[in-house]
């Protein structure tokens, strides 16, 4: 009867998120261009639009109004290109990032960790189509989107026959919107599936399901909005055009924060949602004084490997186009994940005497963290640099910084995934100078790289406002929801069932059988 009740409950919990969440957007109004062929939606991987261009630029009379031109059609090699980043993607979590927690745990926990990474995939995958997307990106506020695509409405034209496309980062250049549906839901269900690891062995499955709901509604939706949403380069003409659309853009955006692929909306954001969990929840029985070594370093380093191929859909896939900046990211996030596996491991083994192969495998996961904000902006010496400072930085994260917390962080989400998005984060304001060999900042209106001097200094001031507003947003949010669902369901399970294993005592299953 508990158990009924509970599982009432939880999804009691679940629809009243999103209950709460439609009266904010209730009076969107419909897009008029809902179901042409080009949508407004993109994230934030190429430079942003330069805001202020040549106040001549400005003073110059309007061009003689034309004929309008046909509606671009998408191409099909960047439509494969980026449905196999989107199965790549896919990879990276299930198997990729279910392999590489459940190897950390004690055998008794395995698959929990597996069945929690597993069926959060699914349900965020659920709710983006829903209505994650539409908040996400649609335009509405800075903070919100609205629900033009509640249900993913308006995307297939049933009176013309027609499918609606999305704008990429070249002007004239569009992906099908489904397409670029897919490859961002796959970026929301990666997210909330890190954030477990936290408090991986003794949260109550249940309990954990109710939370993602709530935190991916309010936390990661606004997030994405807010880092990536704009309107798209088509309608920016001149300094008018530019300067009314950014506008438009997400509140992130508009301060001109520099996120190839998602190291605040991703990576900065579950940590804290993850290191909120770990001191709310608490330590796991016996820990400090019970061995919980990883029961498996092969299933780690086999999920490792399968991040790091997933990575490149992740990171080269942000460019929304096979073109020379997908070819940018790609060998940073080769380069920049290799360096950071030698610079962890050299200082693992300088350090405590011996090189390991957890050593290996989290140092090519803080590289990839580290890179992801900055793969489509630095050149490959700069991703060589922050992949060898992001092994050596999350090595002290999740050692030094670790202990100075005292949290019971399970896996070291924070550790690398926090340490390292908000390493990666600031650094790409450095390396995508130009001087330091990076790609500056891109003004639509010329169609070019802008002709006004980088700062260093200013740029790093955006990217730190960009990872403030993520670690407040995300905290405040995980307080209140982590709170929210210990008064409905209860955030752990008994000491009991802790200590016999959540695979037992959660699901009935086990993952070994001697």
């Amino acid at each position: 009867m508990h158990k009924n009740i509970t599982k009432l409950l939880a999804g009691i919990a679940c629809l009243c998120a999103f209950g709460i969440a439609a009266p904010s957007f209730a009076d969107a109004p419909v897009k008029t261009e809902a179901a042409t062929t080009t949508a407004v939606a993109a994230p934030a991987v190429t430079p942003v639009p330069d805001a202020a261009p040549a106040a001549a630029a400005a003073a110059a009379p309007a061009p003689a109004a034309a004929a309008p031109a046909a509606a671009p059609v998408a191409n099909k090699g960047d439509t494969s290109f980026m449905m196999i980043s989107t199965l790549l993607v896919i990879l990276m979590t299930i198997p990729g990032l279910a392999l590489f927690y459940g190897g950390l745990v004690r055998s008794k926990n395995m698959l929990s960790v597996l069945m929690q990474v597993f069926m959060v995939f699914a349900l965020v995958i659920v709710l983006w189509c829903i209505y994650g997307y539409s908040i996400a990106f649609t335009e509405k506020t800075a903070f919100f989107g609205g629900f033009d695509r509640l249900f993913l409405n308006g995307i297939w034209d049933t009176a013309k026959g027609t499918f609606a496309a999305t704008a990429t980062f070249s002007k004239g250049v569009v992906i099908p919107e489904f397409v670029f549906v897919a490859f961002q839901g796959t970026f929301a269900a990666i997210t909330c599936a890190l954030i477990v690891g936290a408090f991986a062995e003794r949260a109550k499955f249940s309990a954990v399901l109710a939370f993602v709901v709530l935190w991916f509604t309010f936390a990661y939706l606004p997030a994405a909005h807010m880092v990536w949403f704009w309107t798209g380069p088509d309608l920016i003409t001149n300094a008018a055009t530019s300067a009314s659309e950014a506008l438009k853009a997400g509140w992130i955006w508009q301060k001109g924060a520099l996120d190839f692929a998602g190291g605040t909306v991703v990576h900065i954001n579950a940590a804290v949602a993850g290191l909120v969990g770990a001191i709310m929840i608490g330590k796991r029985v016996g820990y400090g004084r019970e061995s919980m070594a990883p029961h498996s370093l092969t299933m780690t380093m086999i999920g490792a490997s399968l991040l790091w191929v997933g990575w490149f859909g992740f990171n080269a896939g942000s460019s929304l186009e096979a073109g020379d900046v997908a070819a940018l990211a790609f060998v940073n996030t080769l380069l920049a994940t290799a360096a950071a596996t030698l610079s962890w491991v050299f200082g693992e083994w300088i350090s405590k005497g011996k090189p390991s192969m957890l050593g290996g495998a989290s140092g090519a996961v803080a590289g990839l963290v580290a890179i992801t904000p900055a793969a489509g902006f630095v050149g490959p010496m700069g991703g060589l640099v922050i992949g060898l400072l992001a092994g050596v930085v999350c090595l002290w994260g999740v050692n030094g910084l670790k202990r100075l917390i005292g949290a019971d962080d399970s896996l070291d989400v924070f550790g690398v995934h926090g340490v390292g998005g908000i390493l990666g984060a600031l650094l790409t304001g450095v390396f995508a100078a130009p001087q330091l060999g990076g790609q500056g900042i891109f003004d639509y209106v010329t169609n070019k790289m802008s002709a006004d001097p980088y700062s260093i200094g200013h740029q790093v001031w955006v990217q730190a406002q960009a990872v403030g507003t993520t670690i407040i947003w995300s905290a405040v949010v995980s307080v209140i929801a982590y709170k929210l669902v210990d008064i409905v369901i209860g955030l752990r399970v008994p000491e009991e069932e802790e200590r016999e294993g959540l695979d037992i005592t959660s699901h009935g299953e086990q993952a070994y059988h001697g």
